[in-house]
């Protein structure tokens, strides 16, 4: 057992201590941490070092990180957006798939690499690509959401789609019939997705809530685990993707009060198991094979990305993408992808691939995965240096953005009134699962999270943000965020709201643009309310608040330099009459 133990250790130190080194690497040479994830697994896999076994077993495990990273995704896309996107999964989704496949096809049968029914499976499944290495990409770049990411997006869902069909078309090609008719395969998968969709619309949203409520982050995140894991695995039962099934369940989230939450606990695992997965496939690549059939293998991955990037750039141009997006996109799913491993395995069993075609064309999936940045950087110039003009093109609308609201209590709620009904668009988030349910009877949408968390501010756009306001109950909530936003993003408008006059000096020490206590603003309309029915002028009022406002600040910041107890004199000072001032 100790044994046992020492070699789960051993493996697990390896792994982190290879990704530890190349992923840094990688990233100063500006390659990204893809690569150096995939180096690190060439490095110390059984082709490399030798330092990691079992590829398949890592691979396996491995696979959870792209289950977790497709359920991020779909937190970000609610159903709405889904559909407005349909022309593009259906449109663009669909043709890349039929023209890639048949045109890879009728490579390999002209080739006489392999007959007709063999080159089919094969052709259609490296028309797929990588999911999970297309999409960290562009999420690395900060390019997820922009016009070529959606349109990339839009195709790799639809390869998820087509995930089953090709699945159940393997044993019928290899003429092994199959265990289960079609048309059941499809019922049932329509059925469970049905049943997913229903719980998850009215059921989901509940059990988040008193999980909430019970005030464990521990508990809360392993309930987002479990959600996950159960759609993923009832999904994949049907017969489709766990990653789909994943992807789904994020969509089902994507309305909830509680995706920022959500997205914040699951990141950790999520980076960790991806980071995993393309180690996994590092390991898989057989640098024996590639020696010796080098020019096979290099050959057929510049041809891979070649014709895949070139299909997909005429099919975008044709449905009307501009010159930068097609080429973007062409770029970045040029590549193989990880469910083409799957298909290799499967064509292996049913006598449709000898071992040997399965390793080359292994190989030369991982290799397209190497190609891609390459490719990526060279469509980016082509690009840049063609930049279409936007002379004459209106403006996008929404141009100052958003800001975010931490805190939806008393203020936090007049906050946003007045910034959402002055056409700014507002992301809030408070903690308090009442305040949730009190804010949503009234029309507002406020999702769960600490905002005093670097993380949860990160996934609520923090970066995007225009303004981030600060109006949590708690001082030393509003304090901490206020270091982690200077710290991470020096540049953002944080406008946070002081307790109480000692609040205010400890944040005035931390540098947010704008500091307002709690009830100066109130207390100082009551007073001048008070002195007006009293029978004052309203010019000597104005006098009055404004010496008000000069001997407060004064006292403040005797007491940031001396302490509580300096300026007491300032307190009891009567103000000049304006005559006298004048």
């Amino acid at each position: 057992m100790a044994a046992t133990e020492s070699d789960f250790l051993i493996q697990s130190a390896t792994y982190l201590g290879a990704a530890a080194v190349a992923v840094p690497l990688f990233n100063r040479l500006k390659l990204g941490s893809i690569l150096g994830f995939l180096a690190a697994g060439v490095a110390v896999g059984p082709f490399g070092l030798n330092l990691l076994h079992q590829p398949e077993g890592v691979f396996h495990i491995a696979e959870l990180g792209v289950v977790l990273f497709l359920f991020v995704i779909g937190l970000e896309l609610s159903f709405s957006r889904l559909w407005s996107m349909r022309k593009q999964i259906f449109g663009l989704g669909a043709a890349q798939m039929t023209v890639t496949g048949a045109v890879i096809a009728c490579l390999f049968v002209l080739a006489g690499v392999m007959p007709a029914p063999a080159a089919a499976i094969a052709g259609f499944s490296l028309a797929f690509s990588s999911t999970a290495f297309a999409l960290q990409w562009m999420k690395d770049r900060g390019e997820l959401n922009s016009a070529y990411g959606t349109q990339s997006f839009s195709v790799l869902l639809f390869q998820d789609l087509a995930v089953i069909p090709l699945l159940a078309a393997v044993p019928f090609v290899a003429g092994a019939g199959g265990g289960e008719n079609s048309v059941d395969a499809a019922i049932k998968a329509a059925g469970v997705v049905a049943i997913v969709i229903l719980v998850g619309k009215f059921g989901l949203d509940r059990v988040f809530r008193l999980v909430a409520s019970s005030g464990s982050r521990e508990a809360f995140a392993a309930t987002a685990l479990f959600v996950v894991a159960l759609v993923s695995l009832s999904v994949g039962w049907a017969g489709l993707s766990m990653a789909l099934g994943a992807f789904l369940a994020g969509a089902l989230l994507a309305e909830s009060s509680f995706k920022h939450q959500i997205e914040t606990d699951i990141e950790p695992f999520r980076g960790l198991l991806l980071g995993l997965f393309f180690i996994s496939i590092g390991m898989r690549l057989d640098l024996g094979i590639i020696a010796q059939q080098w020019l096979l293998v290099v050959g057929g991955a510049f041809g891979l990305v070649a014709v895949k990037s070139t299909i997909l750039y005429a099919l975008s141009r044709v449905m009307g993408a501009g010159r930068s997006n097609a080429l973007k996109s062409a770029a970045t799913l040029s590549q193989g992808g990880e469910f083409s491993f799957v298909i290799f395995t499967l064509g292996v069993s049913a006598a449709l691939f000898t071992d040997g075609q399965a390793s080359l064309m292994a190989a030369i999936v991982t290799l397209s995965m190497a190609l891609t940045p390459l490719l990526y950087f060279g469509a980016k110039r082509l690009a840049r240096d063609s930049a279409e003009s936007a002379d004459g093109l209106a403006e996008p609308e929404g141009g100052r953005n958003h800001a975010i609201i931490a805190g939806f209590g008393r203020m936090g709620q007049i906050i946003s009134q007045v910034l959402q009904n002055s056409g700014v668009d507002i992301i809030a988030i408070d903690r308090n699962p009442g305040h949730i349910r009190n804010a949503e009877r009234f029309g507002f949408k406020v999702y769960y999270g600490d905002g005093s968390r670097l993380d949860m501010l990160e996934a609520a756009g923090a970066a995007d943000a225009r303004a981030i306001i600060l109006c949590m109950d708690d001082p030393k909530a509003v304090n901490a965020a206020v270091i982690i936003l200077r710290e991470r993003f020096p540049n953002v408008t944080i406008l946070a709201v002081a307790h109480d006059r000692m609040h205010e000096i400890e944040l005035r020490k931390l540098g947010p643009d704008v500091i307002v206590r709690e009830t100066l603003e109130s207390s100082i309309l009551i007073a001048r309310e008070a002195l007006s029915r009293m029978g004052l002028e309203a010019g000597v009022i104005e006098d009055y608040i404004q010496q008000f406002r000069a001997i407060d600040r004064e006292r403040l910041l005797a007491q940031i330099d001396s302490g509580p107890e300096a300026g007491r004199h300032f307190i009891h000072q009567p103000y000049k009459s304006p005559e006298k001032s004048a």
